[in-house]
């Protein structure tokens, strides 16, 4: 059990955090083998069960100190990264054990994508050697934990619009395209919207 969230299948024992921004409160989850969820748009209790869900309950002595160590590294680089500043987040190690191989495939293409630049759905299945899997990669970038440390919201669609972004599920699609056009803006890029779609 973590809190009222039942945990069906038991993966790992995590710390949470929670963090001020510009753009709303970040949460943050790390497990002994690295950070394992960070979240813009959602609420404390939507976060802790995303956990549960996962099979990864809340507990900070449980967690021991290797998760408080990545904790507070993932903590300090998402806030400077939040505040715009260029620091690289790409040695802070996350853990995706609990993640499908497709998925891990996947968020591994898209966190060689550097700061600055965006790459389409289907450029991140060409890099995978999957060309013309541009959809099965989106719904793995959608499913992303670790937003911000694998940075899903340089994914955007083929036509250089946008796209989507997987916060929608907890905010809202116009909230999570605000968000997703923000994070880019933080980085100097600027993406329109595609024409016709209405954000909500």
């Amino acid at each position: 059990m973590c809190k009222h969230f039942i945990v069906s299948r038991f993966y790992a024992y995590a710390a949470t955090a929670r963090i001020a921004s510009d753009l709303g409160p970040a949460r943050l989850a790390a497990t002994a083998a690295g950070v394992v969820a960070v979240e813009l748009l959602g609420s404390d209790e939507g976060f802790e069960g995303g956990l549960a869900h996962r099979g990864i309950v809340v507990d900070r002595r449980g967690a021991g100190p290797q998760a408080e160590a990545h904790l507070a590294t993932a903590v300090s680089a998402v806030a400077a990264l939040l505040a715009s500043d260029p620091a690289g987040t790409d040695a802070i190690p996350v853990d995706l054990g609990d993640r499908p191989d497709w998925d891990r495939l996947v968020l591994g293409a898209v966190r060689s994508i550097p700061r600055g630049a965006t790459a389409s759905y289907g450029e991140v299945a060409r890099r995978i050697g999957r060309p013309g899997a541009a959809r099965a990669v989106g719904g793995a970038v959608g499913r992303n934990p670790v937003g911000l440390l694998i940075p899903c919201h340089r994914v955007i669609a083929g036509d250089g619009t946008l796209g989507g972004y997987g916060a929608a599920a907890w905010g809202g699609i116009e909230a999570a395209l605000d968000l997703k056009a923000a994070l880019l803006a933080l980085e100097g890029v600027t993406v329109r919207r595609a024409r016709g779609v209405s954000p909500g």
